[in-house]
């Protein structure tokens, strides 16, 4: 068989490509309006006005547009392939010498650029938009970003559980820190007795290094009790900024090396990870999940959809996601509830996708 016109494997793929984008920007138009609408309600609260509400949801948009993209990318390739076979297009493809195989990687292809987009997407204007989003709102309405960030903060490191009572991330000259006011570190023995409490008025951090300033230590020796004073001290820990965030952050909005940070530092300190992994997890899966659900929609163009029209389209890509979403959920919450590997949880759904989408391929091919 002579390999197959390049012309035509751009003609399908631009096709798809188009569909997807229209159908990704009815979606996440919609989205947005709702979320505007949701989050009127807010306005008038301190500082808070319209202006600002549209322009928090404006930074939520490139999460928003990262969480859509699967469905849309299923439902604009059945819409996009549905089309071509309603107009007998892939019927003369097929007469060219298109075969299932190679209209299924032409479909990959294609989809898998716009997948491309939205993993670096998700792991820079997402997390990103999201820390905005929720800086911009707490602070009109708090006028307080000290408070509605860092406030009442506990950490553990260690035998030292850190308390916080305020702080914020500041940036100057190029430079950006983390500074912590009015921290309290609690020092423990290895059976569980208080050893010392240290009040700090500022603790800095900065790249590998914790600075804390004005320190007013208390140590407990048997029967005796000891108090010390020094103006700056070196404290060395590997806690981070980025671990503090993600006590604070939602996981879901992380990006995938702060959320491998944050595992890390609970796995160090014997704190359960779970949920952390189970989104860390999901973004590595992120874009396999994708390409099979699309893969698996593949088979639909050769009958299903030929003879159906717009709705018969949505309805069926609109079943596809929500089956293949709850059957991860399902996936995922007994993984949770079993203490399994969340690995296993995402990539079960996507061969079970696949090894349906293979089962349409054969039957329709014989």
């Amino acid at each position: 068989m002579k390999p197959f016109p390049k012309l035509h494997d751009l003609y399908v793929a631009r096709t798809v490509l188009v569909t997807v984008l229209l159908a990704w920007a009815v979606l996440l138009g919609l989205d947005i309006m709702l979320a505007l609408v949701t989050e009127i309600g807010e306005v008038g609260k301190g500082d808070y006005t319209f202006p600002k509400a549209v322009l928090y949801v404006a930074y939520t948009a490139p999460r928003r547009a990262y969480t859509l993209f699967p469905t849309s990318a299923v439902i604009g390739t059945l819409m996009a392939l549905g089309q071509l076979a309603a107009s007998s297009e892939l019927t003369a493809l097929r007469a060219l010498g298109l075969s299932r195989r190679r209209l299924s990687l032409t479909v990959a292809g294609a989809v898998a650029l716009l997948t491309a987009v939205m993993v670096f997407n998700g792991e820079t204007l997402g997390p990103w938009g999201e820390r905005s989003s929720n800086a911009l709102r707490q602070t009109a309405q708090s006028r307080d970003t000290v408070v509605a960030r860092y406030s009442g903060l506990w950490a553990r490191e260690g035998d030292i559980i850190l308390n916080a009572q305020g702080g914020q991330e500041r940036n100057e000259n190029g430079r950006q820190w983390l500074e912590l006011r009015e921290v309290r570190l609690y020092q423990f023995e290895e059976d569980g007795r208080l050893k010392s409490i240290a009040l700090a008025r500022v603790a800095e951090h900065r790249p590998g290094s914790w600075t804390l300033r004005d320190v007013t230590r208390t140590v407990f020796q048997g029967n005796a009790v000891r108090r010390e004073h020094v103006a700056e001290e070196q404290w060395a820990s590997r806690l981070d900024s980025t671990a503090l965030a993600a006590d604070i952050d939602s996981p879901r909005y992380l990006a995938s090396t702060e959320l491998r940070k944050a595992m890390d530092y609970r796995q160090r300190n014997g704190l359960d990870d779970s949920e952390f992994a189970r989104h860390y997890w999901e973004r590595w899966f992120y874009p396999l999940n994708a390409l099979a659900l699309v893969l698996a929609a593949v088979p639909f163009a050769f009958g299903t959809l030929r003879s159906g029209g717009l709705g018969r389209r949505l309805f069926l890509g609109i079943v596809f996601s929500l089956g293949f979403w709850l059957l991860q959920e399902v996936f995922v919450r007994s993984a949770r509830a079993f203490d399994l590997d969340y690995r296993f949880a995402y990539l079960a759904p996507t061969l079970l996708m696949l090894a349906t989408s293979a089962l349409l391929f054969k039957r329709r091919s014989g």
